[in-house]
């Protein structure tokens, strides 16, 4: 009876480990295009969430690994915001709010215009940039930010902290759910 109870708990043990795995690879940040998040956001007004790269960057490909793999992040980004991965050297030409965006030099590092739009002509990687619902900026960090440090930023703005606050009082209470 002993090893038959033994033999059932280990099976508990295993599925709800197999389950807690599972659902941690397949929870995700669900990244859109910029013009996807337009189109969502006429809908369904959200902030928007860019994340501006590049393929070069190393310390972008950092932050995919470290801070967008955050369950704390994925979830808040998911439910709050419509997140935008922009590759800031894509040869794509993007129509957004009536005005056509290209790369007028393409080829190697050479930028498409609604990264320079964005970034404000000072091109570092990498930039997050927030947008609010009518689509006019809200922020632009040009770091590379650990979990703790971009839940923050995601929490001022969407939670609308901003409208009643500074961004240095609100960080100096800032209590994160991110360890």
């Amino acid at each position: 009876m002993l090893k038959k109870s033994l033999k059932i708990a280990f099976i508990i043990i295993l599925c709800v480990s197999i389950h807690a795995v599972y659902s941690q690879e397949i929870a995700k940040i669900k990244w859109y295009t910029i013009q996807e998040a337009a189109k969502l956001n006429k809908k369904k007004p959200k902030k928007i969430f860019i994340d501006v790269y590049t393929d070069w960057c190393g310390w972008c490909k950092k932050m995919d690994q470290v801070t967008f793999t955050n369950p704390v992040i994925i979830k808040y980004m998911n439910e709050n915001y419509y997140p935008v991965k922009f590759n800031a050297e894509t040869n794509d030409t993007i129509m957004l709010n009536d005005t056509l965006y290209y790369n007028r030099y393409p080829g190697v590092r050479s930028t498409n215009d609604l990264a320079i739009k964005l970034l404000h002509g000072r091109l570092g990687y990498p930039s997050l940039v927030l947008l609010d619902e009518k689509l006019n900026q809200l922020n632009l960090v040009q770091s590379f930010l650990q979990p703790n440090q971009l839940e923050g930023y995601l929490k001022y703005y969407g939670e609308n902290a901003f409208k009643k606050t500074s961004m240095e009082d609100y960080f100096k209470t800032f209590q994160g759910e991110v360890k």
